[in-house]
């Protein structure tokens, strides 16, 4: 079993690259976000809470989210391994992730990050905001708040990742063909 985190800010690609790893490597892809979207479209307890906080443009709280993963990794165990895309966020989700993937005598084997420069974040965001109807996607305003969010409270995770020789970064720029092939050299490794 192969457990990867793929991590980037938002409008990174995560989504779109985790679908090409989902295919060629039978992982099952576990995103936040979409755990979000169901949730809060189902109007569960956890999805209202996620929703006050995903408005504002703020990291959902841990318990939350963490409820939701749970559940979602419990419900897929075949497969090859998982992607965790948009999670973990902190050292205390790693470190819960951690701690949760050993009752189920497994890991995460590596965490690569897709770098891509913050105007074309913005700009990637904002084309998607015209189509997706995400408000979040749509204010520039919330975008660069998103952004400055990430690099404040989740960059530390490089560092928890650098200290286990499991961080791993890829330039997220480029065509997403060439995205997917550094990708999958790093992929093929672990």
């Amino acid at each position: 079993m192969t457990n990867i985190v793929l991590f980037g800010p938002p409008g990174a690609g995560k989504g779109t690259q985790a679908e090409r790893l989902k295919t060629n490597f039978k992982l099952n892809h576990i995103s936040t976000g979409d755990l979000f979207r169901s949730n809060i479209k189902n109007q569960t307890e956890l999805g209202n809470k996620a929703k006050e906080y995903i408005d504002k443009g703020e990291l959902v709280p841990d318990e939350v989210t963490i409820g939701m993963l749970k559940e979602a990794v419990k419900e897929n165990q075949h497969g090859n391994g998982f992607i965790f895309d948009g999670f973990p966020r902190t050292v205390a989700q790693a470190k819960a992730l951690d701690e949760f993937l050993l009752t189920l005598k497994t890991e995460v084997h590596g965490m690569i990050a897709l770098d891509v420069n913050d105007e074309v974040l913005v700009q990637r965001l904002l084309e998607r905001g015209k189509t997706s109807g995400r408000a979040d996607d749509a204010n520039e305003e919330i975008i660069r708040n998103r952004v400055s969010v990430y690099y404040k409270e989740t960059s530390i995770l490089k560092d928890y990742y650098q200290e286990k020789n499991k961080y791993y970064s890829v330039d997220g720029v480029g065509s997403i063909d060439e995205i997917a092939d550094r990708l999958a050299q790093i992929v093929e490794k672990l």
